[in-house]
Parts: C-alpha cells; structure tokens; sequence
C-alpha cells in the first residue's frame, strides 16, 4: 500500500472558501488548494509551496482544522485507487488578496480558482464531499470534529 501525507489550506473570506477548479473526464470539480508533502518539509512547507504552485499566492496559516483519512480501496475509485492510502491535514489559512489565476505550477486539470459560497456548498461538486457539512458547521458555529475520518 502506498503512503503519503498531505496539506491543505481551508481558506475563507466573506463566507466563501477558496478552491481549485479542475475540469477532467468531462466533469468539474473543486477541491482546496494543497498536495503531497515532499520529504524534508514540515506540513507548513508542503502548504506554502502548493498554495504558490496553485494560487500564485502566499498564505498566512493558521490552525488545524480537520484531519481526513483516504483509504483508497475504501471508495468509488478502488480501482484506480485501491491500494492509496492518504493523510490530509488541513489547515485554517488567509490570504490577503480576492483575486487570482493559476499559480507557478498548478495541478493537472486545474483549470481555474474559485470563491464558493459555503452557504450553497452541498450544491458544489467539491471533494471530498463529506467535508462540506464540517466546513458549513465550522463557518456557522465556530466547531466541527478535527477527525473526520476516512471520508470521499
């Protein structure tokens, strides 16, 4: 089984969340900016490198906020996935502007940077799908759990 951790940035401004657009397989999808740790970085590293590969941004980041487990074999992908196993950390983070384009290096299928609104995030095609309830609880009411699980 492959192992990786991973660092995401949970970026929210004016009750909207900041997310990578991708466009693959004809379907469009959102997910939070971040990626794979490379060894020797701490996950603050693997967050700042990412968010300038795919915002072109510099991030100020600040707490843990959930912690996602993505056990491949587990998910509607088990077949390409199956022997994945991923930790995500995912971190509260500002940036100090509203406005964006691709990054340095932005991720395959990444065709663009997007506001959503929490309020109409069920709405969204945003992965992983059982984080939006834990992101709308966290912008309503200030908590959700830190250990969401092994969640797609």
């Amino acid at each position: 089984m492959f192992m990786r951790n991973s660092a995401k940035a949970v970026i929210i401004k004016d009750d909207k969340l900041l997310t990578i657009k991708l466009y693959e397989n004809d379907e469009t999808y959102y997910i939070l900016p971040g990626g794979g740790q490379e060894p020797g970085e701490n996950l603050q590293q693997t967050i700042e490198r990412e968010c300038m590969e795919e915002l072109g941004a510099e991030v100020t980041i600040g707490e843990l906020l959930f912690v996602r487990e993505y056990i491949g074999k587990n998910h509607e992908l088990s077949a390409k996935h199956g022997k994945y196993h991923q930790i995500e950390f995912m971190f509260l983070c500002s940036v100090d502007r509203d406005r964006f384009e691709n990054g340095v290096m932005p991720d395959q299928g990444q065709v663009g940077i997007e506001w959503l609104s929490i309020q109409s995030l069920m709405e969204h095609n945003f992965f992983p799908k059982a984080l939006r309830v834990h992101i709308i609880s966290y912008l309503n009411n200030g908590k959700a759990p830190i250990y969401v699980g092994d969640i797609n």
